[in-house]
C-alpha cells in the first residue's frame, strides 16, 4: 500500500480537488434536504444534501433499509426531507459516477459538516484535503497531523461516524502494519475501494 508522507493538507491533487469551498459550517436548523438513492460500483448509496452541500453518503441503500433513511436524516438535521427535486444533488452525482469510472481523482464539492463536531470534524476534514486518492495513511499517523499523537482508537471511532464517506475517504486510512483496519461500510467495499484508486489489486472474480 502506498501512503502519503507528511502532515500538510494536499491542495490541487487532480481534476476536481478540495478547496476552501468545502469547508461549509453548520448553520440553522429548518432546512430541507433533498434525498435520492442511486446505484454505484459498490452497490445502491444513499445521497443527500443541504442548501450548504452535501452532508450524507450512506452505503447499503437497498430498498427495505433506505426507506428509514430519509426520515432519521430529517429527524438529526431538523429538516424536511425531500425526494430530489431542486438539483442540489446534480453536482454531487455527476462527480461520484465519473470516480467510479476512474475518471475523477479528487471531488471538489460543498460539504455540509452539520452531522460531525469537535474531534471527529477535525480529523474528517484534515482526511478530506490531505490523503490523496491513490494513497493511504494510518491511524496513528491520521492523529498525529491534528495534533493528537495518542489518539489512535479515537480516530478510529471518527471514521466509523464519518458522514460523508467516499467523499471523505475513511477508506483510505489503515492499521500501521498494513492491515485494512475496519469499516463501517464493510471491509469487501473497503477493499474494492482502494482497488478502484490502485492501491490494492483488482479481485480476479
Amino acid at each position: 500500500m502506498r501512503r502519503v508522507g507528511g502532515s500538510a493538507p494536499v491542495r490541487g491533487v487532480g481534476a476536481g480537488s478540495y478547496g476552501e469551498g468545502m469547508d461549509i459550517e453548520d448553520g440553522p436548523r429548518g432546512v430541507t434536504v433533498e434525498w435520492a438513492v442511486v446505484a454505484s460500483g459498490i452497490g445502491p448509496l444513499f445521497l443527500a444534501a443541504t442548501g450548504r452541500g452535501l452532508v450524507r453518503v450512506e452505503f447499503h441503500a437497498g430498498a427495505g433499509r433506505a426507506e428509514r433513511m430519509p426520515e432519521r436524516l430529517a429527524g438529526q438535521l431538523g429538516a424536511e426531507a425531500v425526494g430530489r427535486s431542486t438539483g442540489l444533488l446534480a453536482e454531487p452525482l455527476r462527480q461520484l459516477e465519473r470516480y467510479f469510472a476512474g475518471a475523477l481523482h479528487a471531488f471538489d464539492l460543498p460539504l455540509d459538516w452539520s452531522l460531525t463536531t469537535g474531534f471527529n470534524r477535525q480529523v474528517l476534514r484534515e482526511l478530506a484535503t490531505g490523503v490523496p486518492y491513490g494513497t493511504v495513511v494510518g491511524y496513528g499517523e491520521l492523529a498525529r497531523r491534528v495534533g493528537q499523537p495518542g489518539a489512535a482508537q479515537a480516530v478510529g471511532a471518527a471514521m466509523g461516524a464519518n458522514p460523508l464517506p467516499v467523499v471523505v475517504p475513511c477508506h483510505r486510512v489503515v492499521e500501521s502494519d498494513g492491515g485494512l483496519g475496519g469499516f463501517g461500510g464493510g471491509l469487501e467495499t473497503k477493499r474494492r475501494l482502494l482497488a478502484l484508486e490502485g492501491v490494492l489489486p483488482e479481485p480476479l472474480f
